[in-house]
């Protein structure tokens, strides 16, 4: 049956279009079955009846012309119920419907199995057989697993003929809607182009070779051309990007040092591989480590690494590279886009970006935002080969991508682009404000950071301090744990770079799941394994160095905080404050004058939750990371597509638990504050305003809607919402009644400006 279902699969991928496909796969199952009969009927929303698209078996002419609504006949009962259903006898079923066009009153027997993709009924896979036969459960196990092999290729093929303006009947539709996820706000209308992949990697054989020195020739050649590439590019895009936005580049440039990537293909060319095939290798292995971090942000590095073998690669090969005209209004479609490719396109034709892969932590997504270039990433449904020259629109609010958009869409997304320009400027004026509530309560907001390039970004929008500096982040640019004094250098930079406003700085968050290459970690399962705490207290020499670099750091500056990540009881908390403690009575015994920080605690675990007053009472302070607690509250990988839409952190169960920590934490008369995706959210941030949440802290992109949205509250009123979400039990009736007490008080529209749009 494998071998049966992998044939059949081969063969639709390559079908031409849609009837093509459908017709390979009654054909093939029919004969798999040993069947009289295969046919597939696919629903269709406008029309609200499954026509049959496809038959061997029935007469050709009934193509097209038969349908039933969902509750009429057989396949429409399949359809309906989402169900399998087996008939040996099929004509005495009180749903059996004759239609004469078919000449199915010859087929007895029956057994129909729906289509699913997406959770959505696209259609219904049916055979059927002239004389009574009882279809085993073999039978039924081929056809459910061929439907669901098979769904996605038909969505695919769908797709794709949309594309072209043909839908399941080949005439012409107006547009195809295409889901992605949000890179960067913004809306753009556009003509796409496509830049495919520069050359693979994966068909690079290993080749033993004699003549090292001339492979090792030719990579450094190679290198040399690709660092003169990305000078280039940067430089290109100088006008648009601060210096400290395209220091991202400098991150291109120090993978390609002896000490990184180069270093590692140098070692293997040296012990007898060909250059290009030990640039596979190495990539490879680079590739590897980044895909299997939990952090977001170090985890979309593995395409930047992949970026950078490819353009090695095809020095390596002196491939041509390709020819590109960029017109007018044009938006960026790729498997998996770069920095790289972005600087390549004039800056006065690039409207927007659409990626297949990737997500908002990519490098090309941060790139995008800060230039304000709407971007939508993993938009994996996208058939991006079939784009090149298509009129598309671009929803960086929702993450869609419309093809041949009709003129009604387009005037709309028109008018979103006009008002989303009178927006920012307005938005700009409230830098130098604070976030302060119509009844005079002000809520601190800061902002999450890694990178120096993230500091005058957030200083320009308002920043009143740092809630979380991701401290692993420089660790993950070099070759070596750095030292003490190099520690010192890196923390000082972001704290007299906010000075005198505080800065909360994470303690390394690294583990199975996010390894060093230099302290590469293992496991079956990193999301519940060796990571945050749990590393550095079995490692209390690294522990011991960074907490002690960081109070260095803040001699004379006294704005340092330290969180401690991954804290999942009393006694990791107490065994931490001890290090941190001892680290500072070295200090200050070596003359070092300087204030004991105060020391928090990261709230992202559930045993966290239930132990949070426990902490708090020990602890200066908590902060809750709402991306893990929401993962880890709901079982959810929201990086896996299969189950990313059930993580939401407006979950009844997530918005109960930040609850009870903000009590537990003002019962013990501490800070609670909160950091994450959450709190970049303005809908949400009002929640987080009436709970009590002492502070926010978010990307500095989401920082001024977020506050021109609490300056429009009251206190009162935003608990009043509170109140009456939390009697409800479900997400989605939790955001819809959100979204209607905003529009009741007429702000949504700056919150979601193509909430209006009509599609």
């Amino acid at each position: 049956m494998l071998n049966m279902l992998r044939i059949i699969s081969q063969e639709v991928n390559v079908a031409k279009d849609l009837p093509a496909a459908l017709t390979i796969i009654v054909k093939q199952v029919r004969a798999a079955m040993n069947s009289h009969v295969c046919s597939v009927y696919l629903y269709e929303a406008d029309r609200d009846r499954y026509v049959l698209r496809a038959t061997d078996g029935l007469k050709k002419r009934a193509v097209g012309k038969v349908s039933m609504p969902p509750h009429e006949g057989l396949v429409g009962l399949v359809g309906s119920r989402a169900e399998t259903l087996i008939l040996e006898d099929a004509m005495s079923h009180p749903r059996f419907r004759y239609f004469p066009e078919t000449g199915e009153e010859r087929y007895a027997s029956f057994l129909g199995t729906p289509i699913i993709h997406h959770r959505q009924v696209v259609g219904v896979l049916v055979v059927q057989q002239k004389e009574r036969r009882q279809f085993d459960e073999g039978d039924e196990a081929f056809l459910v697993t061929m439907s669901a092999q098979l769904s996605g290729v038909i969505a695919h093929a769908e797709a794709t003929g949309s594309i072209r303006g043909l839908g399941k009947r080949g005439k012409g539709i107006q547009e195809a809607r295409f889901i992605g996820v949000p890179g960067a706000p913004g809306a753009a209308l556009g003509t796409a182009v496509v830049v495919l992949p520069i050359a693979d990697l994966d068909v690079v054989p290993d080749k033993t070779v004699s003549d090292i020195s001339n492979q090792l020739r030719l990579f450094d050649a190679a290198l040399e051309s690709v660092r003169n590439d990305i000078r280039k590019l940067s430089e290109r895009l100088s006008t648009q990007l601060r210096p400290q936005e395209r220091a991202l580049f400098d991150v291109y440039l120090m993978m390609l040092e002896p000490s990184a990537l180069a270093g590692d293909v140098n070692r293997v060319i040296r012990k007898g591989q060909w250059a290009q095939g030990a640039l596979r290798q190495v990539v490879s292995e680079h590739v590897q480590r980044f895909e299997h971090m939990d952090d977001d942000y170090l985890r979309e590095r593995a395409s930047d690494v992949k970026d950078l073998g490819r353009r090695l690669l095809s020095h390596l090969q002196q491939a041509h590279q390709q020819t590109l005209v960029y017109p007018d209004n044009t938006i960026l479609v790729s498997e998996e886009l770069s920095p790289a490719m972005l600087g390549e396109v004039p800056p006065d034709k690039l409207v927007g970006l659409v990626s297949v892969l990737g997500s908002r932590n990519s490098h090309v997504a941060i790139l995008a935002r800060a230039m304000g270039i709407p971007t939508v990433v993993a938009a994996v449904d996208l058939p991006y080969t079939r784009l090149d020259g298509i009129e598309l629109i671009l929803d960086g609010y929702h993450g869609d991508v419309f093809t041949n958009p009709s003129a009604l869409l387009r005037q709309q997304y028109a008018e979103v682009i006009e008002e989303d320009r009178l927006i920012t400027r307005d938005l700009d004026s409230l830098r130098s404000l604070p976030c302060e509530t119509l009844d005079g309560h002000q809520l601190p907001l800061w902002v999450n950071t890694g990178l120096l390039a993230d500091v005058q970004r957030a200083q320009q929008r308002g920043a009143e301090g740092v809630g979380l500096y991701r401290s692993e982040v420089a660790f993950m640019g070099t070759s070596r744990f750095p030292s003490e004094s190099e520690q010192v250098e890196m923390y000082r930079q972001q704290l007299e770079a906010f000075h005198p406003l505080p800065v909360t700085m994470r303690t390394l968050d690294i583990g199975g799941d996010k390894p060093l290459s230099y302290f590469p970690i293992k496991e079956t399962n990193p999301y519940l394994g060796w990571r945050g705490i749990r590393v550095t207290l079995d490692h209390p020499e690294i522990f011991s160095v960074q907490v002690r670099a960081m109070i260095k750091a803040s001699a004379g500056l006294n704005n340092l905080s330290i969180l401690l990540p991954m804290i999942s009881g009393v006694d990791e908390l107490e065994d931490a404050q001890q290090l941190i403690q001892r680290a500072w009575h070295e200090l200050t015994n070596e003359g070092i004058d300087v204030q004991m920080p105060q020391i928090g605690v990261m709230i992202e675990v559930p045993s966290a939750v239930y132990q949070a007053r426990e902490l708090a009472r020990i602890a200066d302070f908590l902060s809750v990371g709402s991306n893990d607690l929401t993962q880890y509250l709901l079982a959810v990988d929201r990086n896996n597509a299969r189950v990313a839409d059930l993580y939401d952190y407006l979950h009844p169960a997530v918005l109960m638990a930040l609850q009870d920590v903000v009590a537990a934490a003002h019962t013990e008369g501490k800070k609670v504050s909160i950091c994450g995706e959450m709190a970049g959210d303005p809908v949400a941030a009002v929640l987080l305003l009436a709970m009590g949440f002492d502070s926010l802290s978010m990307n500095s992109t989401h920082l001024p809607k977020v506050k021109w949205l609490l300056r429009k509250m009251t206190l009162q009123h935003a608990q009043q919402l509170l109140e009456k979400v939390v009697t409800i039990n479900t997400p989605k009736v939790i955001h819809s009644t959100l979204n209607a007490a905003l529009d009741e008080l007429g702000l949504n529209k700056v919150l979601n400006p193509v909430s209006s749009v009509q599609t």
